[in-house]
């Protein structure tokens, strides 16, 4: 597959070799106490995906970071493996640095590699993430391709406390096109999202929680007929099991 070693490298100079959480530096002579340095990789979702139609996924959703409160730097991760066909569906990478512009919001800019099975993409990226009112957490991306197409990625996360330990999440993902970009199936528009809901269970703390769901999957407008003229479907549902995992 096309730039694998580009990933692998970019997943190297980013990931730590062991993991941890914070570390505190030492006050020089002058009494001043250093920044405090926090790093750490989180799996959002490592899960198994089976749909209504029969299809099979791996799906990943990790983050990496290393830095301080005032920068930090990100690695996002995120993919999804056919398991029948023995192909990526989806296989995207950001390295990030990341700043706070707010109390609840940090400003992000960097590079995302896109390297699935057809055509490779390179995109800059531009956007926020934070604590939104209600507790809901927001991540909003603006992408401008190697090819000079750009979209935006808009994805909300709301966590319901069932009990200390049982966890509801509810989850949407919704990506929007500026302009089209044929070779990968993106339509300009409104192109597709996707929803779900976890019931996890802490086990280990935060660090390793258990889950079961259900995700939906849509495509829309001309990306769900670019779907449909290569046979593919536009909607699909998903029964899930995974865990989140921390380091």
């Amino acid at each position: 597959m096309k730039n694998l070693t580009l990933t692998a490298l970019a997943l190297a100079i980013v990931v730590p070799s062991a993991p941890t959480w914070a570390s505190d530096m030492p006050e020089d002579t002058s009494g001043r106490k250093d920044a405090l340095t926090v790093w750490g990789v989180q799996f959002e979702e490592l899960e198994y995906r089976y749909s209504d139609d029969d299809e099979e996924l791996g799906v990943w959703n990790g983050d990496a970071f290393y830095g301080t409160d005032d920068l930090k730097f990100r690695w996002l991760g995120k993919g999804e493996y056919a398991i029948e066909e023995q192909a990526y569906e989806q296989l995207e990478n950001q390295l990030l640095v990341q700043t706070p512009i707010s109390d609840f919001f940090d400003a992000k800019a960097g590079v995302r590699i896109d390297t699935p099975e057809g055509p490779d993409r390179t995109y800059a990226v531009l956007g926020v993430a934070g604590l939104a009112p209600y507790w809901f957490e927001v991540d909003a991306s603006l992408y401008v391709s190697d090819e000079g197409d750009t979209s935006a990625e808009f994805d909300a996360e709301y966590e319901l406390l069932l009990t200390n330990h049982l966890i509801l999440t509810a989850g949407l993902d919704a990506t929007v096109a500026f302009s089209e970009d044929r070779e990968i199936g993106l339509g300009k528009g409104l192109s597709s999202t996707e929803t779900g809901l976890r019931l996890s269970y802490d086990l280990i703390d935060r660090t390793f929680s258990p889950y079961i769901g259900v995700v939906h999957e849509r495509k829309y407008g001309d990306t769900a007929d670019f779907a449909k003229a290569e046979g593919g479907g536009t909607e699909d549902w998903f029964a899930v099991i995974g865990a989140r995992v921390g380091f």
